[in-house]
């Protein structure tokens, strides 16, 4: 599976949560769009979503269950439960929070539940320590995905975190560069930056950001 996914690209397929786009249809339509394209992998949230995807792909598919609890900011699969529903329909990978917040089910029992399945699980860190901490408690692969998106990271800079993926490679592990990789350019960053895959998601799956970003400062430029 990480042999498939190593110098690739995988296309998170996550479209704006309750958009015209949000279906299982649709979102099983960009994942087999994103495998016509090229890309190796695909990040997909949600169980019918999963289920939808599988059927219509071959490539590796990385699953997760985004909840909003009421006593922990820790969103990305937080139960047990979660990584077991998310294998049952279809996920090779189960993608998890792997930072230093409190979460209901523990990120070890997580880890124990996907392996128990022989499936993957990759972590998403905010911080190089982070990474240490999971990948020593079983994660297979270490994603970047959260660096400012926690307290602790949000004021960083509203660009790829490529330093964390420097960090994160000095590990020896196998490092999924996430967070704000919007353009070719920054993703060929990634990998230049000792990524081994580089996951993207709003620049190819999010038509509402994207159009917004071109729409924005041609209307600006119109009001001046």
């Amino acid at each position: 599976m990480l042999d498939q996914l190593k110098g690739g690209l995988v296309v998170s397929c996550q479209p704006v949560d309750g958009g015209p786009m949000d279906t299982p249809e649709i979102i099983a339509a960009m994942a087999q769009a994103a495998e016509i394209g090229g890309a190796d992998g695909v990040r997909i949230e949600g169980f019918e979503n999963v289920a939808a995807v599988r059927s219509k792909v071959r490539l590796p598919l990385i699953g997760i269950v985004k909840r909003d609890l009421e006593n922990t900011p820790v969103r990305i699969t937080p139960f047990v439960e979660d990584a077991r529903a998310l294998m049952a329909a279809g996920a090779d990978i189960v993608a998890v929070d792997a930072s230093d917040r409190w979460r209901p089910d523990a990120f070890e029992d997580v880890v124990a539940a996907v392996k128990q399945e022989g499936r993957l699980v990759m972590a998403d860190c905010a911080t190089f320590s982070d990474a240490q901490r999971v990948l020593a408690r079983g994660a297979d692969i270490i994603g970047t995905t959260l660096s400012g998106y926690t307290e602790e990271t949000f004021s960083r800079s509203k660009a790829p975190d490529l330093e964390l993926v420097r960090a994160c490679k000095t590990l020896d592990c196998f490092v999924m560069a996430e967070g704000r990789y919007n353009t070719p350019d920054l993703a060929a960053q990634a990998l230049a930056a000792g990524a081994d895959c580089v996951t993207v998601g709003s620049a190819l799956t999010r038509l509402e950001h994207m159009v917004n970003w071109f729409a924005a400062p041609l209307k600006a430029a119109g009001e001046r």
